[in-house]
């Protein structure tokens, strides 16, 4: 049974959350603050945090930033559900390493569907035929989501790690923006092409000289192409 953690301040919305999603078949445990939060990630595996983003002391921005910094819960997908609609936070949100992002109010039904929906996306992530990708000096060994270059490891959020997979194995082939949102995000009226252009640049940035590889075609969206290829 997938287990989820609700970081979630307000009670009611917390019953609210954690009743549907326990209806739906998950196991869920709950936190009210980031040290709570802490304790139960320290504690269990979960396969998807719910987070919101106005917490007490510590809030879901920052909060979310810490996880992304451990590598044993670094693949965790988040889900992050706020009442802060600006675009601006969406995209933080987003920059961030959140798998998606829901504004309260919010319909309980959606929220059951998106879970289910970046589960299904990691799960078919490890559905995969080579078990070990590699273009140059970048390796991707799939089995144990790791990636990288030159030897040396890089820490990907699930959403880029998923991202830089699909690109290499369709390397050379140019993806439209539109593609990879299906692809990759499974498509929905929150994301939007701006959010590919998002992750592209922070995977340029944590793949270093292997990031000039993936490369924008303007207007369209991106290939990566051979090490061996390149004019550069």
């Amino acid at each position: 049974m997938n287990k989820i953690l609700i970081i979630e301040d307000d009670p009611h919305i917390l019953k609210l959350i954690q009743y549907n999603l326990e209806k739906a078949g998950f196991e869920c445990r709950v936190a009210s603050a980031a040290a709570q939060a802490f304790e139960e990630l320290e504690r269990r595996k979960f396969q998807l945090i719910v987070l919101d983003i106005m917490l007490p002391g510590m809030d879901g921005f920052e909060l979310c930033r810490e996880i992304k910094k451990k590598s044993a819960w670094a693949a965790i997908p988040v889900l992050m559900l706020t009442a802060r609609a600006e675009e601006i936070d969406r995209v933080l949100g987003l920059e961030l390493g959140a798998d998606d992002y829901m504004v309260k109010p919010f319909s309980p039904r959606e929220l059951v569907l998106r879970v289910k929906a970046i589960l299904r996306r990691g799960d078919s992530a490890t559905v995969l035929t080579a078990p070990v990708l590699t273009a140059g000096q970048l390796t991707i060994d799939r089995e144990r989501h790791k990636v990288t270059v030159n030897t040396k490891e890089v820490r990907l959020t699930a959403m880029e790690f998923k991202l830089l997979v699909l690109l290499l194995e369709r390397r050379g082939r140019l993806q439209a923006r539109e593609r990879l949102l299906n692809d990759v995000w499974d498509i929905d009226a929150e994301v939007t092409t701006r959010t590919v252009d998002t992750h592209v640049k922070r995977l340029r940035q944590k793949l270093g000289k292997m990031g000039k590889f993936i490369e924008t075609v303007r207007g369209y969206g991106y290939r990566l192409r051979d090490e061996e290829s390149s004019g550069e």
